[in-house]
């Protein structure tokens, strides 16, 4: 029983620090507005936020995204996901408690054998999107880490989750196949102070 009840407070001391980290972030436009204002409601509602068994119990869960920036070349690193059948930024599903910042780093060695260079520790962007492709039907409420990168290392990938990765410049992102926020994304990286 005292098991259980410590359980309790950490998930919900790792849904506020979750909530901390998302009512910082500056909504680029009324979509992430509204994105943002809807998982805070969501967060606060008690509803379970971590995925707890694949693919999508709960049907609506938390996802880190990362992207890795090279901002010399002005190119951004997307992988050719199979599940999904889109480019989207490599990332993966946050575990029950963890900190949606520790899921860019475990993934980040996972699927691309490197060390999380963080441009900012804090996501850029949230968004909450209806899936699609081989596990469609559930929510993922995403957050966009930048991650520093180069395009002129040849990184390794996860061959078991995507068919090849590849650099894009902005203006050869394949934005029809790829996460429906990507254009918005890229235009709010593009604005950022840090580029």
């Amino acid at each position: 029983m005292i098991k259980n009840h410590s359980s309790l407070l950490r998930n919900s001391s790792a849904e506020q620090d979750v909530a901390e980290i998302i009512s910082g972030i500056i909504p680029f436009d009324d979509i992430e507005s509204q994105h943002i204002k809807e998982t805070l409601a969501w967060i606060q509602s008690g509803a379970p936020i971590f995925r707890l068994q694949k693919p999508d119990i709960p049907p609506k869960h938390l996802v880190s995204y990362f992207i890795l920036f090279d901002e010399k070349a002005q190119k951004v690193l997307l992988v050719d996901h199979k599940k999904s059948q889109l480019w989207l930024p490599a990332g993966g599903h946050v575990e029950p408690g963890e900190n949606p910042r520790e899921t860019v780093i475990r993934e980040c060695f996972e699927e691309l054998g490197i060390s999380a260079k963080f441009w900012c520790v804090d996501p850029l962007f949230l968004t909450s999107t209806l899936t699609v492709g081989y596990t469609a039907g559930h929510t993922d409420v995403s957050l966009w880490y930048v991650l520093q990168g180069t395009q002129d290392v040849l990184y390794e990938f996860d061959s078991g989750e995507f068919t090849s990765i590849q650099w894009f410049g902005f203006n050869d992102l394949p934005y029809e196949t790829s996460d429906p926020h990507m254009r918005r994304f890229i235009q709010k990286l593009s604005s950022s102070a840090f580029i």
